[in-house]
């Protein structure tokens, strides 16, 4: 069984989808409807953009989702899903890709939750971390010890084994990954990012993102979409609905998604948007499994 992935925040980089808008009519009226629903041309950055103007999440969110849905679009009848996942942002493709959203209702969500996690980012001085090399009830345990004294902080990306995000005020996380380090993880490392995404510092932004979700039009997906937040297949449109508003506060179960996911019978997994890293966490979950990137 084919599983497609698509990827999220992270996975931007200079020229990206460049290639697709030389080479494809269709791509470049995608392109130019995502220009003039966004109000900016978003094509320029992505095109021409440097790395640091790449990074804006206003900015990142939309690239990686328009190149993602733009490259599924291109396979055509190559593109025969039998399952889909998107990590984080990467949801949002996977509902495109899988007839869930049109390509328009997405992007208008992308766009309004990048605006809506930049401005909860503003609110709390916050951070993410990853660990490395220590088992997550360890990284669970220490978090809410944390948490418990009063600086937020909780698992936020279950993207390996021994690799897990933490996300919290910066005290927090701070606070976490010297106690991570006493109990034996091999490294923690801050992440270049905005903010505290997948913690409860992003309620703000789940609450202004849940009005614009419930009144968006989803269809029954032509297969099964494994969401983040249960790590489960889900067809039904209004459960879909709920899990994405949850997301946004509720920690990425990667890990648990690529493992369910071969359990139900995928053989092996494409990623389609820019980048690699999807490939690479699927291997380390279990390195016998076929993770390739899509091909045009």
């Amino acid at each position: 069984m084919n599983a497609y992935i698509f990827p999220g925040q992270g996975s931007q980089f200079p020229g990206m989808g460049r290639d697709l808008h030389q080479n494809s009519d269709n791509a470049r009226l995608l392109f130019e409807k995502a220009n003039s629903i966004l109000g900016f041309r978003i094509t320029e950055v992505m095109f021409n953009g440097t790395e640091e103007e790449l990074k804006q999440t206003n900015v990142t969110q939309p690239a990686i989702f328009i190149h993602s849905v733009i490259l599924a679009e291109l396979l055509g009848e190559a593109f025969r899903p039998d399952m889909v996942a998107g990590h984080s942002l990467g949801e949002f493709s996977a509902l495109v890709a899988s007839k869930t959203l049109s390509f328009e209702s997405a992007l208008v969500l992308v766009s309004k939750r990048a605006l809506a996690m930049q401005k909860a980012c503003s609110l709390q001085a916050s951070s993410m971390a990853a660990v490395l090399n220590l088992d997550d009830a360890v990284v669970e345990s220490i978090c809410a010890a944390v948490t418990a004294e009063g600086d937020t902080v909780v698992p936020a990306n279950y993207n390996c084994p021994g690799q897990l995000v933490i996300s919290g005020t910066t005290a927090g996380v701070n606070k976490a990954c010297e106690r991570l380090k006493l109990a034996g993880a091999k490294r923690t490392l801050l992440l270049p990012v905005g903010g505290a995404f997948h913690s409860p510092l992003m309620e703000p932004a789940r609450l202004e993102l849940e009005a614009a979700i419930r009144s968006t039009e989803f269809a029954s997906p032509i297969c099964p979409i494994y969401q983040n937040v249960t790590a489960a297949p889900v067809l039904d449109p209004e459960k879909i609905k709920t899990n994405l508003i949850l997301q946004l506060t509720a920690p990425v179960k990667w890990t648990q998604t690529i493992l369910k996911m071969i359990e139900d019978g995928a053989t092996s997994f494409v990623e389609v948007g820019p980048g690699k890293v999807l490939q690479g966490l699927v291997k380390k979950v279990n390195k016998d499994m076929e993770a390739i990137s899509a091909q045009l």
